[in-house]
């Protein structure tokens, strides 16, 4: 009887545990992202540039406010 509560509380302990880890690197990942957001204007404005667009303030501003938009 001991045998299978002790396997018992492994199991659980590690769903647990799994579940938890989870979670915490969900929102450590999630403050990464907010804190560091993978493309800001300048890289905005060079990927424009390769493209063969020269791109005006008002299209970089429009496209980091729709990029922001679909984050949230």
């Amino acid at each position: 009887m001991s045998l299978g509560l002790a396997i018992t509380l492994i199991v659980v302990a590690l769903l647990a545990g799994a579940a938890l880890g989870f979670f915490i690197a969900r929102q450590y990942m999630m403050k990464y992202l907010k804190d560091n957001p993978p493309i800001n204007e300048q890289m905005l404005r060079m990927m424009m540039t390769q493209m063969g667009r020269k791109p005006s303030e008002k299209q970089v501003k429009q496209m980091m406010a729709q990029m922001n938009r679909m984050q949230k």
